[in-house]
């Protein structure tokens, strides 16, 4: 019997353990597209479920949702062609759910997010649905693997409505945090930064032209004049910062819940009520957003260059996730890189 084709993928067996394996080529279902992932981006979902703290897995997982792929087979009919460099949006809906019929599918019923619900791209071929992958566009290959992260700040910023003037505090510097500033700056916004790594705030700030401050509630006065700030974002994953941010949102505000903790999460409600407050969360993005992304790259606004800091290869990942997971001075955004 001859051998079935198979190609190479990390996988997370258990919380802990990586190993580099071989798997058989996927199969490729109708309306899906089989791609070879060429840069994948590790963000911080990745370290969660190296770590055993992804509240919403089920191991075995192949990870790696923030993809630049190639096509290798498209679909027949389809607009796409062998050889094609697309970003990949990793949220697949179902199409037919109340929140899909609402032009919604980032909150989709049913959603499946590669690399978390089913296996993602660090792997050397995978089967996406052809509604998730865009056309790169002339993006690089690193710039196409860095659209994800900064699309979650994006939908966010879309979310709260920001606006020219807008004074609008970010909590929590990291990759999501940073596209959540970099994209209220883009709208406009008078962005504020904040970290409890004074270090990754300042550099936040430095990317994206962004105020770093070291205690928010110091220094509302000074900013604000002590009214609070029109919108504010948690991006921190930290029960306690999220329910601290409700003091910071000025009278007619938003506050805007990026973050996700497998948690209740409380405030007082005369607070919320005497500041006519609304409150939103933020869920994943849409390929407009991811759109917007793009052509925030293409133009030059955002320079990705700055944002990668880390690479390894696929085979270097099974030692490098681990290390990154635990020693993140310096660290934006990493890449495995997957050539040839």
């Amino acid at each position: 019997m001859p051998e079935m084709p198979s190609v190479e993928a990390l996988v997370c067996a258990e919380p802990g353990r990586l190993a580099l394996v071989r798997r058989p080529v996927p199969t490729v279902m109708p309306g899906e597209a089989l791609v070879r992932p060429r840069r994948i981006g590790v963000c911080g979902t990745d370290y969660h479920i190296y770590q055993g703290k992804h509240p919403y897995l089920q191991y075995p997982r192949i990870m790696g949702h923030e993809m630049a792929v190639e096509v290798v087979e498209p679909p027949s009919g389809s607009a796409l062609r062998v050889g094609d460099i697309c970003v990949v949006n990793p949220y697949v809906s179902c199409g037919v759910c109340i929140a899909c019929r609402a032009a919604r599918p980032n909150c989709c019923v049913n959603i499946s997010v590669l690399g978390v619900h089913r296996d993602g791209g660090m792997t050397g071929l995978v089967s996406i649905p052809e509604r998730n992958l865009i056309p790169a566009g002339g993006l690089s290959l690193d710039a196409c693997a860095s659209t994800e992260f900064l699309a979650i700040g994006a939908h966010a910023v879309r979310r709260g409505a920001i606006a020219a003037g807008d004074n609008v505090l970010v909590i929590g510097a990291g990759p999501i945090g940073l596209g959540a500033v970099l994209f209220a700056g883009l709208a406009g916004a008078n962005a504020f930064v904040h970290d409890r790594d004074t270090a990754r705030a300042a550099a936040a700030a430095a990317m994206s032209g962004a105020t770093a401050i070291a205690d928010p509630k110091l220094e509302m006065a000074g900013h604000t004049g002590g009214y609070g700030f029109d919108v504010v974002m948690d991006a921190t994953g930290n029960r306690a910062s999220m329910e601290a941010g409700f003091d910071f949102v000025a009278h007619g505000g938003r506050y805007v819940l990026i973050s996700l903790v497998n948690e209740t999460i409380s405030f007082a409600d005369p607070d919320f009520h005497r500041k006519e407050m609304t409150l939103f969360a933020s869920r994943n993005a849409t390929n407009d957003d991811f759109r917007r992304v793009m052509q925030a790259i293409g133009t030059g606004v955002i320079k990705v260059d700055q944002l990668v800091t880390h690479r390894t290869s696929l085979a270097g990942a099974a030692q490098s996730i681990p290390l990154w997971a635990m020693q993140k001075s310096g660290l934006i955004k990493a890449l495995v890189e997957i050539d040839g």
